[in-house]
C-alpha cells in the first residue's frame, strides 16, 4: 500500500479514499477513464513492460536505454457536502490563482450552486504533473471544459439542446401523492402542480388509498437529462370514487385556466383548505373539549396541524376586516369575502408583510403564517368560516364556480380536449391493468 501511495504522490498526489480517483497510461496509449468506486479509491497501475526477446547474435555494446514515455492520467473529484468550485479545483491539483480565474470564468456561464453531492469534475493531467484540462458536465444544462493554453485557459461551454415531450404520468396513491408521484420516477415539483389544478375539488388531506391520477405534461429535457416540467395540460383525480378532471385552456388574451370537459371552470370561488400541505387535527363541532381550559365548548373550526412558519392562503378574493390578536385567538385576521360570506385564520405566529385592515387579497395570496399563539397547546391554523352571521363547517362550504366557456373560444377548448382524453383515459386504462396484475401476483 505504501508503494501504491508514493506511485500516486508521482503523479502529483492525488490519491485520497474515497474523494479522488484517477487512471494512468502512456502518451502512446488511448487515454483510460478512472472507473468511479463509492467505497475505495481505484488506482490503475501502469502497463507492465514486456521484457525483450533474447539476443540472438552476440553485441559487446550495450544499447542505451529509450527515454521512458512520458505519462497521462485523469483524476476525477466527486463533489462532496461542503464544497464550492474553488475547492474542487485545489483539491484536483490547480493552484489558488489557478481556481480563482477557472472559477470567475465557470461562473460566467454557469450557476456553480447548480453541483449535485456526488456529481465528476475531471481533471486531465499531461507532461510535469500539470493540469491540462478540466471539464465538469452539469445536469441538466450541459458541460463546461477549460483547456491549458499559454495564458492560462480557454473556456468552451456547451449548453445541451432542450427539447419538450408530452409524458402521461399516471399513478395510485398507496401512503401519499409525494410517494406516489417519486415512485412514478417523477421529481416532486410536480407534486405542487397537481395540487395547484384541484385545490378546489379534492381535500388533499384526506386522500385514500387506492385514490389514483392520471396527467399530461409538457417534460423538459436537456440534452437526456430531465430539466423540469411546463404546465400539466390535463388531469384526472379519482378521490373517495368520486372522478374530478380538469383541462387546460388558453384564452386569446394569453390568459389560462383549466375547466372540466364540458368548459365549465374547475377553479371555484373558495379553496377546499388554506393550507398546501398538513393534516386535520380537529374537525368543527359544537361539543369539543378543551385541552387547556378542560371544559366541553364548541370548537367552531376546523384546524390543520402543520410545523409553525408555514405559510397560510387566503381561501378567497376579499378585503381584511382584521388583524391583530386575541385573547384565546392568538394572532388572527379576518376577511370578507362577499356580503355573506367571512373568514378566520387564528393562532398564526406573525402576518405577512404589509398586511392590515383594509388590504384587498386575492385567493391563494400569503397572508400569515402558522403558530401556536393564544389557547394553543401546539403549531396548528384553526380555520372558520360565517355565513350570514352563523359560523359554519368549512369542509361544508358551497363555492360558486364561474361561467363556462363559450361560443368561438368553447368550439376550440372541445376540439384540444379530444386530443388530450384519449391519452389520460389510455394512462389510467395501463394503470388498472398494473394493478391486476400485482393483486394477481401477489
Amino acid at each position: 500500500m505504501k508503494k501504491l501511495l508514493a506511485w500516486g504522490e508521482r503523479l502529483g498526489g492525488m490519491v485520497r479514499a474515497p474523494r479522488l480517483y484517477f487512471a494512468a497510461v502512456p502518451l502512446a496509449v488511448p487515454l483510460l477513464f478512472a472507473t468511479v468506486d463509492t467505497t475505495r479509491p481505484v488506482v490503475s497501475q501502469p502497463p507492465r513492460l514486456l521484457a525483450p526477446p533474447p539476443q540472438t547474435i552476440a553485441s559487446f555494446v550495450e544499447p542505451e536505454p529509450s527515454p521512458a514515455a512520458p505519462m497521462e492520467f485523469e483524476v476525477n473529484v466527486s463533489v462532496r457536502s461542503g464544497d464550492t468550485l474553488d475547492s474542487i479545483f485545489r483539491d484536483g491539483g490547480l493552484s489558488g490563482s489557478e481556481a480563482y480565474a477557472l472559477v470567475s470564468e465557470f461562473s460566467k456561464t454557469i450557476d456553480p450552486r447548480r453541483l449535485k453531492l456526488g456529481d465528476l469534475v475531471r481533471f486531465h493531467y499531461a507532461e510535469q504533473n500539470a493540469v491540462s484540462a478540466v471539464s465538469m458536465k452539469v445536469a441538466g444544462w450541459g458541460e463546461v471544459n477549460a483547456r491549458r493554453n499559454d495564458e492560462g485557459f480557454e473556456v468552451i461551454a456547451s449548453e445541451a439542446p432542450v427539447s419538450v415531450k408530452e409524458t402521461v404520468v399516471s399513478a395510485s396513491i398507496e401512503s401519499s401523492l409525494y410517494e406516489s408521484i417519486r415512485a412514478a420516477g417523477e421529481g416532486p415539483q410536480l407534486v405542487q402542480s397537481l395540487v395547484d389544478v384541484f385545490q378546489w375539488d379534492v381535500d388533499f388531506f384526506a386522500l385514500r388509498k387506492g385514490d389514483s391520477f392520471s396527467l399530461l405534461v409538457e417534460k423538459k429535457f436537456s440534452g437526456s437529462d430531465p430539466s423540469g416540467y411546463g404546465p400539466i395540460l390535463a388531469a384526472r383525480f379519482v378521490h373517495a370514487g368520486k372522478m374530478y378532471e380538469a383541462f387546460r385552456f388558453e384564452q386569446p388574451d394569453g390568459r389560462a385556466g383549466y375547466y372540466t370537459s364540458n368548459g365549465t371552470p374547475v377553479r371555484k370561488q373558495f379553496l377546499k383548505a388554506p393550507l398546501k400541505f398538513s393534516r386535520m387535527t380537529s374537525g368543527f363541532t359544537r361539543k369539543r373539549f378543551h385541552p387547556i381550559l378542560k371544559v366541553h365548548r364548541p370548537h367552531l373550526g376546523v384546524d390543520y396541524g402543520a410545523p409553525t412558519g408555514t405559510p397560510v392562503m387566503t381561501t378567497a378574493d376579499g378585503v381584511v376586516t382584521f388583524a391583530g390578536s386575541g385573547r384565546g385567538e392568538g394572532n388572527f385576521i379576518r376577511i370578507r369575502h362577499n356580503s355573506r360570506i367571512e373568514t378566520a385564520y387564528l393562532h398564526l405566529s406573525r402576518f405577512a408583510k404589509g398586511l392590515k385592515k383594509g388590504t384587498k387579497v386575492e385567493q391563494g395570496d400569503i397572508i400569515g403564517y402558522v403558530g401556536s399563539t393564544g389557547l394553543s397547546t401546539a403549531p396548528h391554523l384553526d380555520y372558520r368560516v360565517r355565513d350570514n352571521g352563523q359560523w359554519i363547517n368549512p369542509l361544508e362550504l358551497k363555492s360558486i364556480t364561474p361561467d363556462p366557456l363559450r361560443g368561438a373560444s368553447m368550439q376550440k377548448f372541445l376540439a384540444s380536449v379530444e386530443h388530450t382524453s384519449e391519452k389520460l383515459e389510455n394512462g389510467l386504462t395501463q394503470l388498472a391493468s398494473n394493478q391486476e396484475i400485482r393483486r394477481a401476483l401477489f
